[in-house]
């Protein structure tokens, strides 16, 4: 089982195919080249963490032995950054974690994922140097909802605590930046746009992690099961999605997301191609500040799930 030493020696490798870029493979050695054939990245397999490809190529039988051999990840993305397919890595032997899945039903985890994630959200507006009323009030409100959501017995409640909070905070977080709210895989502007691209390349890389333990992904805590949907991967992004919103706020504010960088399409704010890597490789590096600390969350997260251990004992990740 990776272990933090190890963790903490991995890489992401981004893979932007409509530039020409191949990926390839020599001895041990992953192999990224130009249109040119020229390398421009060459790293030890046994450094991979994960291979995000974007756009369309071509994967070779022994590239995914390779996967197998040395645990990582290939991602696959349509040129829009939709994921559509992961090979490689993943343990699927976990039986007994399995089976504890299945058979969880209680509220006391889903509580704690929905108090971190407003934890991490209210942390960000006490951040703000010079607080509107507003603001103010929202930090009072999400305290409230804080501590009502220790008694909440259903997830029905549980949920509309997150719901709640959330309202009070993008509105607040956001308060410079032009938009409507948050509307997700609307695109109805480039801050919701930007927002669905970050929260993509987070619940990638959350979902690469848990993939290492054998977790059902289809199987969640609070969101519960529905067709198709990795409601696991969904819960657990839960408390890391602050960090999408702090870099989208401070790029936006630093100009290094704009609108002439998006064009529009059926009324959706559309990523051009060519700013692609720019906007993501943004995204990859505030996560990876964090990649550690999501490392430890998600290993003491399964250690605490296979142990019945009381909610007390469960990670918290703070911003």
């Amino acid at each position: 089982m990776l272990d933090k030493n190890d963790f903490s020696k991995k890489q992401i490798i981004m893979l932007f195919c409509s530039n020409g870029e191949k990926l390839s493979f020599r001895n041990d050695n992953l192999i990224v080249k130009d249109d040119e054939d020229v390398i421009k990245l060459q790293v030890t397999c046994y450094r991979v963490f994960a291979v995000f490809v974007i756009g369309n190529t071509t994967i070779t039988s022994g590239l995914i032995q390779r996967a197998h051999k040395f645990n990582f990840s290939i991602a696959l993305f349509t040129s829009t950054f939709r994921l559509y397919d992961i090979i490689g890595s993943a343990d699927r032997g976990n039986t007994y974690l399995r089976r504890k899945q299945y058979q969880y039903s209680a509220v006391e985890i889903p509580r704690h994922i929905v108090y971190n994630k407003i934890l991490n959200q209210q942390a960000l507006l006490k951040s703000v140097r010079y607080k509107s009323d507003y603001l103010k009030e929202s930090v009072e409100k999400t305290t409230q909802y804080m501590s009502e959501l220790k008694t909440a017995d259903s997830i029905q409640s549980i949920m509309g605590y997150e719901g709640s909070a959330s309202k009070l905070y993008f509105k607040a977080w956001f308060n410079n930046v032009l938009w409507n709210g948050r509307k997700p895989r609307v695109k109805c502007d480039i801050t919701n746009s930007l927002l669905d691209i970050g929260y993509t390349v987070l619940f990638n890389f959350i979902e690469a992690l848990l993939n290492i333990y054998g977790f059902d992904l289809y199987v969640g805590v609070l969101h519960r099961e529905f067709y198709m949907r990795k409601s696991l991967v969904c819960d657990l992004v839960e408390p890391f999605r602050p960090i999408i919103d702090k870099q989208t706020k401070i790029s936006i504010n630093l100009r290094q997301f704009s609108e002439d960088q998006f064009m529009i399409q059926n009324h959706q704010h559309i990523l051009k191609w060519e700013y692609s890597p720019k906007v993501i490789s943004i995204f990859l590096k505030a996560i990876m500040e964090y990649k550690t600390d999501i490392f430890l969350y998600i290993q003491k997260y399964y250690r605490c799930f296979m142990k019945n251990e009381i909610i007390e004992k469960y990670p918290v990740f703070e911003i």
